[in-house]
């Protein structure tokens, strides 16, 4: 297993945008509605989440996760 993961933060706020998507309280298990920064995709260490993840994401929210670090990359990418 390898110690790193590829993360893209969560903040409680933040405008929608191409490499911005909206995460529902209610599929993720957070309290509050909050937005996924694909932009800012980074490594953290595996034991930073010592709790472990605090929800999954489902495949329509995956998929826009990854058309959006798409767009981050450069990719042209259209809407599905």
């Amino acid at each position: 297993m390898r110690d790193d993961l590829i993360v893209a933060p969560v903040f409680s706020a933040g405008q929608v945008g191409p490499t911005h998507v909206v995460l529902p309280a209610r599929s993720s298990g957070l309290r509050h509605e909050s937005v996924i920064f694909c932009e800012e995709i980074t490594t953290i260490d595996h034991d930073f989440l010592a709790r472990g993840p605090v929800g999954t994401l489902n495949p329509k929210l995956m998929d826009a996760v990854v058309r959006a670090v798409r767009r981050a990359i450069g990719e042209v990418v259209a809407e599905p």
